[in-house]
C-alpha cells in the first residue's frame, strides 16, 4: 500500500516516470498487480476527469502520427500538457506494440510537457487497448489537460474510442472522396469533426471531398504545413464544450 501511495504522489506531481509505470501496472494481468492497479486507480480517481479528451481515428496512410505531433506541439506553445495513447496493433508473437509512435513523433515525444504511450490492443476489440481508459485517467491525475486517443485504424468496433472521449475526430484524405463508401457507416457516424489532412496536396480533390461529407462539420488542414491547425483544435473546443453544456456525456 505505502509502494501505491508513494506512486500516487509522484503521478501527482508530473512524474513522467511515475506515470509510465502507472500504466505498465494497470496493464499487467498478475493478480497482485490488478488488486495493486484497482488501489492505485481508487487514491488518483478524485483528481480525474479535468482534461480535454479527443479520439483521431482514420485511414492507413492519412498522416495521424504527423496530424498528432503537429497538433500537440501547437497546444504545448499554449501552455497545455498533452498525453498521447497510441493503440497499436499487437505482435502476434510477443503480444506487444509493434509500430512504437515515439520514432514518429520525435519533435513530441521529447518534450516536458508531453506524455506518448503506444499501448499493445493484445486483442482488444474497439481499437482500444483493454486499458485505455484506465491509461486515460492516470494521465488526467498526472496533470495532462489533453489526452488524445489515437487508434488502429478504421474500423466498425472502432467506434468504442467515442466512448471514452469527449470528441471524435475522423482524418480523411483528400483524394478519398469514393472511398467513403469502403469506411464503414459505424465510423462516420459517430465522428464529431472530420478533417481533410494533406490539403496542401490536392486542393481541388480536398474540396470535392470535403462535398462529399454532409452529416458532420468537415475541415482542411496540413500537418506537414501546420495549416489549418490552429481552426481545427478551436472546433475541437467548441464541440466539445457545447456537448459538455449539453449534458451530451458523463464520464
Amino acid at each position: 500500500a505505502q509502494a501505491e501511495r508513494g506512486m500516487a504522489h509522484r503521478l501527482l506531481d508530473g512524474d513522467r516516470r511515475a506515470l509510465a509505470k502507472a500504466i505498465t501496472l494497470i496493464e499487467s494481468t498478475r493478480t497482485d498487480h490488478r488488486q495493486e492497479a484497482d488501489a492505485l486507480l481508487d487514491a488518483l480517481m478524485p483528481h480525474t476527469g479535468q482534461s480535454l479528451r479527443v479520439g483521431i481515428s482514420g485511414v492507413p496512410g492519412v498522416g495521424k502520427s504527423t496530424f498528432i505531433e503537429t497538433l500537440g506541439l501547437h497546444l504545448i506553445t499554449q501552455g497545455h500538457r498533452v498525453a498521447v495513447l497510441a493503440v497499436d496493433p499487437s505482435s502476434t508473437l510477443s503480444g506487444g506494440s509493434i509500430l512504437g509512435d515515439k520514432t514518429r513523433m520525435e519533435k513530441l515525444s521529447v518534450s516536458d510537457a508531453a506524455f506518448i504511450r503506444p499501448t499493445p490492443t493484445s486483442g482488444a476489440l474497439g481499437g482500444v487497448a483493454e486499458h485505455t481508459r484506465e491509461a486515460l485517467l492516470l494521465c488526467e491525475a498526472a496533470g495532462f489537460d489533453v489526452v488524445i486517443v489515437e487508434t488502429v485504424g478504421v474500423g466498425q468496433s472502432e467506434t468504442a474510442v467515442a466512448g471514452m472521449t469527449d470528441l471524435f475526430l475522423l482524418l480523411q484524405l483528400p483524394n478519398a472522396g469514393d472511398d467513403l463508401q469502403a469506411i464503414k457507416r459505424g465510423v462516420m457516424e459517430r465522428a464529431d469533426l472530420v478533417v481533410v489532412n494533406k490539403a496542401d496536396l490536392d486542393a481541388d480533390a480536398a474540396t470535392r471531398a470535403m462535398a462529399n461529407i454532409s452529416d458532420v462539420p468537415v475541415m482542411l488542414a496540413s500537418a506537414l504545413t501546420g495549416e489549418g491547425i490552429d481552426a481545427v483544435w478551436a472546433a475541437v473546443r467548441t464541440q466539445a464544450e457545447r456537448r459538455r453544456a449539453d449534458g451530451a456525456f458523463d464520464k
